[in-house]
């Protein structure tokens, strides 16, 4: 038996994982194009993560108010772990649990996108947050680790990366964000969200 190198290794992994993924790009394409229905009718996208998972949330939000590829207008999204005073006192006054669900009931309104990434689909800040999405009308999506895990049971819709580490899903959640901010700029430049494509 042939036994690779780490980094070789590695690689081998994120390959097959990716092979797989490819089956997911209908889900991102949808994703995209029902955000540029939500974000140029003057919705807002909320984002949040925990750890790397925050880094990918905060690189979704940064492509969309700034741009992916070609230049473009600006669109609202944010992402809730970036504020880190708020995040701070929310987790020191009603605990770590809240600090995503309290920023959701603060700035998101009914048909809002609020985004999730968590490698376990199981942190329990991100489960708050999902809860208070859907209690405010605004949709949820998850981008996790394998199925099944309970952040796919409480979103509206999910994507789940069926990879045996924390590293190769968060690298196939870069993938998936990518994009996503793809079909999102190819739907604003066809007009797609004017005609409902979006919905």
């Amino acid at each position: 038996m042939t036994v690779h190198p780490p980094v070789t290794g590695h690689c081998d992994e994120l390959q097959d994982a990716l092979a797989a993924f490819r089956a997911s790009a209908h889900v991102t394409e949808r994703w995209g194009e029902h955000l540029a229905a939500v974000l140029t009718g003057g919705g807002r996208l909320l984002a949040a993560g925990n750890g790397g998972s925050a880094a990918q949330a905060q690189h979704l939000t940064a492509e969309l108010v700034g741009r992916y590829r070609d230049d473009r207008p600006p669109f609202s999204a944010l992402a809730l772990h970036a504020d880190t005073s708020s995040t701070t006192a929310i987790a020191n006054d009603y605990g770590v649990d809240e600090v995503f669900a309290r920023q959701v009931r603060a700035h998101g309104r009914t048909g809002d996108v609020l985004t999730l990434l968590s490698t376990s689909g199981a942190s329990a800040n991100l489960l708050s947050a999902a809860d208070a999405a859907r209690a405010a009308g605004i949709r949820v999506w998850a981008l996790t680790g394998p199925a099944p895990n309970p952040l796919l049971a409480g979103s509206d819709e999910s994507l789940c990366v069926d990879a045996p580490t924390a590293a190769t899903v968060q690298e196939l959640h870069l993938v998936a964000v990518h994009m996503v901010c793809a079909a999102f700029d190819a739907a604003v430049e066809r007009g797609t969200w004017r005609h409902g494509g979006g919905s």
